[in-house]
């Protein structure tokens, strides 16, 4: 039997289908079930995505100190599940202090370098997914964090298919050399098309409300695509890691999420207030 090659833009796609559905499996058997388990999923999820971060920074000189993130973010996480953002907010200014006092013991050479990479990567993981958090305190919390996680996901399957279809013009080359223009059409409409649906079913909220959070969700995850991209390009490195076959790392994983939580907590926080 000859080996299953991969597809044009290097998934295995069989087994990336299989990935994909495990792990959407488990966002909503956590978010129906106890949804505080969801925030457990998503805070397994960042530390491993931490480790890979950190591991990649290793190679390049650069020390991170994960236990003081990783507890700085699991309190954020907590404070703004509980207590809101203020809280949240709070966690993260003593975290970077903690930070600061966390180096010094390391020497001079290289302070700077290690505290900014470590505010960064703090900044970067942690505090962007406490906005899954955030969104998960409301009293339609699960259906917002649904919203939110299929929105993200049909940028990324939108952009998959139309890309190994239909694709021809790069969009941005020199950091992603297989993402294009075509797939990020495919992404817009499939994000405007899941927005228009989702938002009046789940949520009760307007049509032309889930347009725009539509199209803000391509923007979004689109351009955590690229950053992590450009990361990697810096780091000369391919994936994060290999932790989910045929996706790459954890990191590879929730890259769009990352920087699509901030938006769709703001977004849905002035069209469904509560």
């Amino acid at each position: 039997m000859s080996e299953r090659k991969p597809s044009r833009t290097g998934r295995n796609l069989p087994v990336a289908a299989a990935i994909g559905i495990a792990l959407g499996g488990l966002v909503l058997l956590t978010l129906f079930t106890v949804k505080a388990t969801f925030l457990a999923y998503v805070g397994v999820i960042v530390t491993v995505a931490l480790w890979e971060l950190r591991q990649a920074l290793l190679e390049r000189g650069i020390s991170l100190p994960l236990i003081p993130i990783i507890a700085g973010g699991a309190a954020m996480f907590t404070l703004g599940y509980w207590y809101g953002a203020a809280a949240a907010l709070a966690a993260l200014a003593v975290t970077v202090v903690v930070l600061m006092a966390w180096r010094l013991p390391g020497g001079t050479t290289g302070y700077l370098r290690d505290l900014t990479a470590s505010v960064f990567t703090l900044a970067y993981v942690p505090l962007m997914a406490v906005f899954v958090a955030l969104m998960l305190s409301a009293p339609d919390g699960a259906r917002r964090a649904l919203a939110f996680v299929i929105l993200t996901v049909c940028s990324d399957v939108g952009g998959y298919f139309a890309g190994i279809l239909v694709g021809r013009h790069l969009m941005a080359p020199a950091i992603s050399p297989k993402k294009t223009w075509e797939g990020f059409a495919g992404s817009v409409v499939a994000c405007l098309a899941a927005g228009a649906i989702t938002l009046p079913t789940l949520l009760h909220g307007h049509v032309w409300q889930g347009l725009i959070l539509g199209a803000a969700a391509v923007a979004a995850a689109t351009l955590g695509d690229l950053v992590e991209s450009m990361i990697k390009r810096d780091l000369e490195i391919k994936d994060m890691g290999s932790v989910f076959p045929g996706h790459g790392g954890a990191m590879d994983r929730i890259d769009s999420l990352l920087v699509m939580a901030p938006v769709a907590w703001l977004l849905l926080k002035v069209f469904l207030p509560h």
